[in-house]
């Protein structure tokens, strides 16, 4: 299958390296100084101390024509308003087919009429940190959750059986549920480690940090009218055990100058209380905590 990778970060060249070893997979950043890195020495990929280096073909950004049988977006969530806008603009009416990969709930408003047949969705469980602009670390392995918004999740085959047993993929039927699922992961974890400036782990180890992971859990499970409770929250502490060393994307952001992710996760959890006409104190300190760090 010939695809094509829009975003540079973690995330994008993550799924480079592992979808290059049985496809013809194409990354389009923004960074020309990236594009020519990427070009010239190959990406390079790190796991479980092992350290592997691949040739990938990469391009700006502005030369995408959606002319590949699948296109995998993974900027940050903040990006997608103007990354959309420009998709339209450059694939010229084609009809597309579409992968992604946002935190959030925010990106489905601006996608949702995109002309594609096929408009997927996914969930990333993985731990990923770029170390430089050409260097990947895979630092957990999880799963990637797909799920359709249009078209026919059987169109993804080709990329989930033949992935690798580090890199697995799972089909979900629902997909707003799918995401509210890992919002939840991301409301709870991200800001606390962003403000707190601690590794995820550090999270369940420390009681008062505890302490505060049960009541915004609390809190944003009743804005979000979790019915299973239990069985979400078990789910937050597993993703926090398993990724226990790493440090959050929220968290990075921060410490890198960068704005975050924020507004697509406590800042929709509360605009849904103030929908509900709902209190969420700890959403609300915790989002001004961040976005004045921004």
């Amino acid at each position: 299958m010939k695809i094509a990778i829009i975003g540079g970060g973690a995330i994008g060249l993550l799924f480079a390296h592992y979808l290059n070893e049985h496809h013809n997979v194409q990354v389009f950043v923004r960074n020309k100084s990236q594009a020519d890195r990427l070009r010239s020495q190959g990406l390079i990929f790190e796991r479980d101390g092992k350290c592997f280096n691949h040739p990938i073909q990469a391009s700006l950004f502005s030369e995408w024509k959606g002319e590949e049988d699948l296109t995998i977006v993974s900027v940050k969530q903040y990006s997608i308003q103007e990354v959309v806008s420009s998709m339209k603009k450059m694939s010229h009416g084609r009809h597309l087919s579409l992968l992604f990969l946002q935190n959030g709930m925010g990106h489905l408003k601006w996608i949702q009429n995109l002309q594609a047949y096929h408009l997927f969705v996914g969930s990333v469980e993985h731990g990923a940190l770029k170390a430089e602009s050409g260097t990947v670390l895979h630092t957990g392995i999880g799963v990637t959750k797909l799920a359709a918004i249009k078209g026919d999740l059987t169109f993804l085959k080709a990329i989930s059986e033949s992935a690798s047993n580090y890199f697995p993929f799972v089909y979900n039927q629902n997909y707003k549920g799918m995401l509210i699922e890992k919002l939840i992961v991301n409301s709870v974890i991200n800001p606390l480690t962003a403000v707190l400036h601690v590794r995820n782990g550090e999270l369940l180890e420390n009681q008062y940090y505890y302490r505060l992971f049960i009541k915004l859990f609390d809190e944003v499970s009743t804005i979000l009218d979790i019915s299973d409770k239990e069985a979400a929250f078990n789910h937050v502490k597993k993703i926090c055990r398993d990724t226990g060393n790493n440090r959050s994307s929220m968290l990075k952001d921060i410490e890198e100058g960068r704005h975050t992710e924020i507004d697509s996760i406590l800042g929709y959890i509360l605009e849904e209380a103030d929908r509900k006409k709902m209190e969420a104190p700890y959403s609300l300190c915790l989002y001004c905590l961040v976005k004045g760090k921004e």
